[in-house]
């Protein structure tokens, strides 16, 4: 650990050679670059609004740069001073034109006449075709164009294109816009997440990759239901369109540590074949939760229903694809995805994904509780040992024989069964104890939905939708130790060693199902009608017993504990959506009028309501042109509570925490604002995002708490009281020739109200985060990235307030040289400081790599070593109603590993 003046000294030299960096990059940059511009007409001068225009250099230093005319026929390319290019104009009907210029030290103006070329269309050979073709919606790159032969996955491909990004996870950005789903060949590649796609597709395989925005699986729905999805087509070289291709990958390290990691790839028109395994005990998660939200529906789709999406974020399930550190790690993954064409109009495709692995996590939280009368601390070790076993298995059959008709039907099925074996150990005022925890979930997801769209006629489409869902959950779980927990919260017997024993049982039934029209009044106005019909039948209960010593069992029972619950729930409803275009902008009023009906049976009590309520939704986007667009969403919303938030009987959710539900508690209200604002300019390089939304909470469910030292009661109710959430996101790109500069920043508020021991008040939560980066793009230089992030976050409670601070310095470096090797590292630098509680601390991490692999050679050589630096632990913070928390979690320790890949 840093003294406190070595940490300011390190402070101050990397800012003092982060921004010489900085300083030198930008004057070097700026100072080499000239814009040429000028106009695209026919022959009688009638402007051709989105020609292509291609500068390709005679330098290999140098990149292609291409842009796009305006609805006026003008156009601005940047070009480096004193260079040779060969400018290429083309514009579909029209004969090309190709020019050689060379650049000086001043601007140039030069416009261009294209001439008709009726024959065109009937060309078989093409003497060109350019690096990008730019059409409406769909942007194609000619992939041979931009990569050097030295990349090994599509990722490294992808980086290399202009306006696109990918970050380390594999998730891909086009002119600021985030791609939602992948195609090969026209097909939708496993689940249609990229992640699969760019870390594992090799980049030789790859002849093109189209971007289609505003995408939708149903043809003929395009421009009818609003779509912001873009997806990514990547078009195969012509040798590989019927060839088996991958690589496999094996390694071996210090400490006992291995790797085995297969891709494995077969395409033909008709059949493709796709398998990816894993196997390595190095920490690497190959399906995350992110992942598991693209196998439920993706993202955005769950999120237009919040209970599902936060019903599936707070499953057992879910806590563990989100756990991302570790101190030991085995992993065994993998998934297999086959598709067949049995006809032109039929397609089959189904994949089956399992993962196997055994974790070890350890972390150290220090928290700090904010009680009105005794404000304390408590130390608090949590140890944990997993085994997770899971099967995902999908088949789905479609059929579109023809442009008017599009059935869909899949059904998918999820088998968990996970374990774990845990320690926590507690210091604090009241007591110091250990106790040792034992958990083991079983469950199986049964999901079957079919969809279907037919165009009635010119005017009217309609679509049907509908959806049965079948989940069964067993969580079991069990506490040991040698003192009493929660005493006065359960009614535990005296005895010499304490264990107690929970069983759950979670089971439902759901069906859903919407019809929809689509009525094309004119090109201008459309209006939409629909009704749907949701149903959820479920049953919970619960048991929660103290096995004495002597055998005989303290059923908690008889205390008004362990549930036998029954919800059923009923949601119909009808919605009328009038869209409407004026000018650039389109404007679309919603109203839907929902009927709910709703009882729940606990024992011999039964509780039955009804409800009716107007949801009124807004929606407005405008469109500048294809590079800047608004978008503006409003929405009223209700959600209703799950079944746990029901059960009226006591329950023990942790080693010191007690729930109770509400029978009567009926649905939330609240309000959401939401406003995007997006702008990419191909000229300037420049990428502008502006995220803003709003919520107010209406009616909401509150957390009552009674706490005694770290134990508490938490009930809920349904609270009046309004509380607001702001939330501002943005960020800036601006590329001058081969340097990148990049601002991100966010700012988050929100106001809540807390009920702790009977009293009520209102709590504040500012927070602000700012990340500067800035990276090259050299051919034949090493490629760099500079980056600092500051955060603050401010947590106000009664008269407490607690700051929080953090600094973090970070580089990536990629190198490629003697023609067949290949560098990468990468370093951060973070300070971390509870101002409150005058804690800091500082942390370095480090990754390198050193690739190598001949030209032409199917062997590849690998050398990586992974936390250099050998950092112990990371640190965060966080906050709730009622405590602030310090956490330390302890990571994988450093490994150096050799590899083996051989390339099919």
């Amino acid at each position: 650990m840093k003294t406190e003046k070595g940490n300011k000294i390190h402070f101050v030299l990397k800012t003092i050679l982060f921004f010489i960096a900085l300083i030198w990059g930008f004057h070097k940059a700026y100072s080499q670059q000239i814009k040429v511009f000028g106009k695209i007409t026919d022959s009688l001068q009638t402007p051709l609004s989105y020609a292509n225009i291609f500068a390709i250099p005679e330098s290999d230093n140098e990149v292609i740069t291409f842009a796009i005319t305006q609805e006026n026929g003008t156009y601005k390319l940047g070009l480096s001073k004193n260079q040779s290019y060969k400018v290429t104009v083309s514009y579909l009907g029209f004969k090309q034109q190709v020019v050689s210029i060379t650049t000086s030290n001043q601007d140039l103006i030069k416009d261009f006449i294209l001439l008709e070329n009726p024959d065109q269309l009937d060309e078989v050979t093409l003497n060109y075709t350019p690096p990008i073709t730019v059409k409406k919606d769909t942007i194609t790159y000619k992939v041979d164009a931009f990569a050097t032969g030295e990349e090994r996955k599509l990722r490294e491909v992808l980086k290399k294109l202009p306006g696109v990004e990918v970050d380390k996870l594999g998730n891909v950005t086009v002119q600021g816009k985030k791609v939602t789903k992948v195609l090969v060949e026209d097909k939708t590649f496993f689940t249609g997440n990229s992640k699969l796609a760019v870390n594992n597709i090799p980049a030789d395989a790859v002849d093109k990759v189209e971007i289609l925005d505003n995408y939708n699986d149903v043809a003929m729905l395009k421009g009818l239901q609003d779509s912001e999805d873009m997806a990514m087509n990547i078009k195969l070289k012509e040798d590989k369109k019927k060839f088996a291709f991958g690589d496999v990958e094996v390694g071996a390290g210090i400490k006992d540590r291995y790797l085995f990691h297969p891709n494995l790839f077969y395409y033909s028109p008709k059949t493709n074949v796709n398998f990816i395994g894993d196997l390595n005990n190095q920490g690497i998660k190959s399906f995350s939760f992110r992942d598991y939200l693209e196998f439920e529906g993706g993202f955005g789709k769950l999120m237009n229903d919040a209970g599902s999406y936060f019903s599936l974020f707070n499953s057992d399930f879910a806590q563990y694809l989100n756990n991302k550190d570790y101190t030991a790690n085995t992993n065994q993954f993998g998934a297999l995805n086959i598709r067949q064409s049995v006809n032109t109009a039929t397609d089959i495709s189904g994949y089956v994904i399992a993962s196997k692995s055994k974790t070890e996590t350890e972390s150290n939280t220090l928290n700090d509780y904010l009680n009105f009368d005794t404000p304390f601390k408590e130390d608090r070790t949590v140890t944990n040992s997993l085994n997770n076993f899971f099967t995902i298995g999908k088949i789905t059959l479609e059929y579109n024989p023809s442009f008017e008709e599009d059935l869909t039907y899949d059904i998918f099925v999820k088998l968990t069964n996970n374990d774990s074996n845990g320690l926590i150990t507690t210091l604090n005022p009241t007591q110091d104890n250990s106790i040792t925890t034992f958990t083991d979930v079983t469950g199986i997801n049964l999901k079957q939905n079919v969809s279907y769209s037919r165009k009635l006629s010119k005017d009217h489409t309609t679509t049907l939708e509908a959806t049965y869902s079948y989940q069964n959950d067993k969580p079991i779980t069990e506490w040991l130790t040698n003192r009493q927990i929660l005493q006065g919260f359960i009614p535990l017997v005296d005895d010499t060693f304490y264990n107690i024993n929970q069983t759950k049982k979670s089971n439902s039934h759901s069906f859903n199902t919407i019809i929809k029209d689509y009525w094309v009044l004119n090109n201008f106005n459309h209006i939409y009608t629909s009704v749907g019909f949701s149903s959820v039948f479920s049953t919970f209960y619960n048991q929660d017993v103290q096995q004495l010593t002597n055998g005989s069992i303290n059923n908690f029972n008889s205390n008004d504990f362990g549930n036998d619950f029954g919800y059923n729930f009923i949601d119909t409803f009808v919605g009328l959506e009038y869209k409407f275009q004026i000018g650039i902008a389109a404007f679309k009023p919603m109203l839907y009028y929902h009927f709910y009906n709703w009882n729940t049976k606990q024992f011999d009590d039964k509780y039955s309501n009804n409800k009716a309520l107007l949801l009124p939704q807004f929606t407005t986007k405008i469109e500048f042109n294809n590079s800047e667009k608004i978008n503006f969403k409003y929405a009223l919303n209700a959600r209703f509570p799950s079944i746990e938030r029901l059960a009226n009987n006591f329950i023990l959710s942790s080693f010191n925490s007690v729930f109770k539900g509400d029978t009567t508690l009926e649905n939330q209200l609240y309000h959401s604002v939401s406003l995007n604002y997006y702008k990419f300019s191909l000229f300037k390089n420049l990428n502008i995002n502006l995220n803003m939304s709003f919520n107010k909470k209406v009616k909401h469910f509150k957390n009552v708490t009674q706490l005694d030292g770290i134990n508490q009661f938490t009930t809920q109710i349904l609270f009046d009281n309004p509380e607001y959430n702001w939330s501002v996101r943005g960020g800036i790109s601006k590329k001058i020739n081969k340097i990148r500069y990049n601002l991100r920043s966010s700012f988050n508020y929100s106001d809540f109200y807390q009920i702790l021991n009977d009293e009520t008040h209102l709590n504040i939560s500012k927070s602000v985060s700012s990340t500067f980066s800035v990276e090259t793009f050299f051919k034949n230089h090493p490629n760099i990235e500079l980056g600092y992030v500051k955060d603050f976050s401010n947590y106000r409670s009664l008269s407490n307030i607690n700051n929080f601070e953090n600094d973090k310095y970070f580089i990536n470096l990629e190198y490629d040289f003697l023609k067949d090797f290949i560098f990468k590292a990468d370093y951060s630098f973070d300070a971390y400081k509870n101002k409150n509680n005058g804690i800091t601390n500082t942390f370095d991490t480090a990754n390198a790599s050193l690739f190598y692999q001949k030209e032409d050679s199917p062997w590849g050589f690998e050398v990586n070593a992974t936390n250099l630096l050998n950092v112990k632990f990371k640190q965060q913070n966080s906050f709730n109603s009622f405590l602030i928390s310090d956490n330390k979690t302890f990571i994988l320790p450093r490994f150096i590993m050799f590899k083996l890949i051989y390339k099919l």
